[in-house]
């Protein structure tokens, strides 16, 4: 299929007078299904719209939005498949150097907080067209919540921005359910019944009866403990079969946020999966997309993930609910790879976010869509939860037994305490799906971070590393652990740090990912970041904020380099444990 429009000259030659639909994004166009834009724009085409992408616009010429005419339908606008601000800004609140989603990794013309500045360039361009706002910014800022880099609480984003409606969470049901809806004459304001969307309101209109009521923004500024009380409603009503549609008002205005749409089927996921990409940047790009480069081979099996990690949006934006595609849909996929290719291919990663959950679920799923819980792992793997790793273990025989294929990896993080419930899959992986490095995020090694985390005992990465060595040595190969950790975690000290630093030397694990904590907004850590205690519990918490401070937090976990060693020895000082120094010298 011919790429979607990028340029006015792509417009006319397609013989449009307009597009139906808009779609602004901050990222390049690479029309391949890892990339938001392409699955939502490819979708809506799929379902008859005539659809234009809006890359890159000079937000600071509100005329740049008008370069396609008056969308007939709609603008949908997006923040790219990153949060704005975490893709643009350092944990330090530096720019980053290389942006992966721009040409050449160049840092691009992309705005603070894209969906507020883009909905208001849309309206400056056509006051009258419905603007429709999505995405991950959009799914985590959708309530009040805490502004790392401004250091301040903001409105729900809705709220802020001058967009008519919101679509949190995976967005393509509901923006083609707007998007039709608008086509057959309903008013934008008259759409308020769709999950995982949610509209706004006046103070003279009355909130729906059924709405849980959260605290006001102005309520939460002036008591912190309202952010807590928030925190806890928003996590117990994340199941899309249990959630109540909550209100919550902010400058005598309230936003109303419907509960999330329902897992999609196999033959929902395989319908988004099939459609006809290009599989490559759009060709008006010169240079390459590092983000592409990345994924270029790659296959999604699934989305979600039920781990309910406090430190990550992946459960909030994709659900807490597995949705696979069929084994027929991944080798069509696969087909059209081979093709393109021409040659024998390697595909770099066959998996999601969590890689080992293909398929899996309740084993009474009844049990499942009544459930509060965030996380099936913890504190312990739930019961109900059908662990088994055949599919996955089926999936990955097939795929590497069709011709062509020369092999198959495992890219993506797998989790080892599920891994451990299958052996053999572990096998599987060392021998034949692993290029020289797994990856795997154990994220810390205290025991009460790692609860506070929701993540397993360090004895269960130490586990499964022992079987991983063991099976790799088996195959005769020499491959290695690629590890992430998070550092100055709420909850860690000084000297956790440092107990920290002396587990990792003594076992001789050497991080070389290492994610310095960055309160992001809407997430259960963020929460404790800024309140300085656990929602749940109303455990005080220790929260390590200085720069300085959170600098040592780093240079502990990656002991192991030379530039590092100042930073431990000044740790080791302030601490009171200088001891420890000709350990760390050694």
């Amino acid at each position: 299929m011919p790429f979607l429009p990028l340029t006015k000259k792509e417009i006319i030659e397609l013989g449009w007078d307009a597009p139906d639909i808009v779609l602004v994004t901050p990222d390049a166009y690479v029309d391949h299904p890892s990339f938001a834009m392409a699955v939502i724009g490819r979708w809506l085409e799929h379902k008859g719209f005539k659809v234009a992408l809006l890359s890159a616009p000079d937000y600071k010429n509100p005329a740049s939005f008008a370069v396609f005419g008056r969308p007939k339908i709609c603008f949908a606008v997006s923040c790219g498949n990153m949060d704005s601000m975490i893709n643009k800004y350092t944990h330090n609140k530096k720019p980053r150097s290389q942006d992966d989603f721009s040409p050449g990794g160049k840092p691009a013309n992309r705005p603070d907080r894209a969906l507020v500045t883009y909905s208001a360039c849309a309206k400056a361009a056509f006051k009258d067209v419905p603007v429709v706002i999505g995405g991950i910014e959009a799914t985590m800022r959708r309530f009040v919540h805490y502004d790392y880099w401004s250091d301040t609480l903001k409105k729900p984003l809705l709220l802020d921005s001058r967009a008519d409606l919101m679509v949190y969470g995976m967005g393509e049901k509901a923006i083609a359910e707007i998007a039709s809806r608008l086509k057959k004459g309903e008013k934008i304001s008259e759409i308020r019944d769709i999950p995982s969307t949610a509209y706004h309101i006046g103070a003279s209109s009355k909130i729906p009866d059924d709405c849980l009521i959260l605290p006001s923004f102005e309520q939460i500024v002036q008591d912190k403990e309202k952010f807590l009380e928030m925190t806890r409603m928003i996590h117990q009503n994340l199941n899309p079969f249990s959630a109540k549609r909550m209100a919550q008002s902010a400058a005598g205005r309230t936003v109303i946020v419907n509960p999330p749409q329902k897992p999609l089927t196999a033959a929902e996921m395989d319908e988004i999966y099939d459609l006809d990409y290009e599989r490559k940047p759009h060709p008006l790009y010169k240079e390459k997309i590092p983000a592409f480069e990345t994924v270029r081979n790659s296959l999604i099996s699934h989305r979600g993930c039920f781990g309910g990690c406090s430190f990550c949006s992946l459960g909030h934006h994709q659900g807490k609910f597995i949705q696979s595609r069929s084994i027929k849909s991944i080798k069509k996929e696969i087909s059209a790879l081979l093709a393109a290719a021409g040659y024998k291919l390697t595909i770099s990663d066959l998996g999601a976010p969590s890689a080992n959950m293909y398929k899996m679920k309740g084993k009474d799923f009844s049990i499942c869509q009544k459930c509060p819980r965030e996380s099936c792992l913890h504190p312990s793997i739930c019961s109900n939860l059908d662990y088994s790793h055949q599919e996955l273990k089926n999936i990955l025989n097939e795929i590497s037994s069709i011709s062509g294929v020369k092999k198959v990896f495992v890219a993506s993080g797998i989790r080892p305490d599920l891994a451990l419930k299958d052996e053999e899959y572990i096998e599987i992986i060392a021998s034949n799906h692993t290029s020289g490095l797994l990856k795997a995020a154990p994220e810390h090694c205290d025991s009460e971070i790692l609860f506070s985390m929701k993540k397993p005992e360090i004895k269960v990465f130490m586990e499964f590393r022992e079987k991983f060595e063991k099976y790799s040595q088996k195959a005769g190969k020499q491959q290695y652990l690629s590890l992430y950790f998070i550092s100055a975690y709420p909850g860690a000290d000084l000297n956790k740090a440092i107990d920290t630093a002396v587990f990792l030397k003594k076992n001789g694990i050497r991080p070389l990912q290492i994610n310095d904590f960055l309160p992001a907004p809407g997430e259960y850590a963020t929460a404790v970041y800024y309140c300085g205690k656990d929602p749940f519990t109303g455990k005080t918490v220790y929260c390590a904020k200085s720069e300085g401070e959170r600098k040592m937090h780093r240079a502990l976990m990656q002991y192991f380099k030379k530039e590092n060693i100042p930073l431990v020895i000044k740790a080791l000082r302030k601490a009171g444990r200088a001891d420890l120094i000709p350990f760390f010298l050694k």
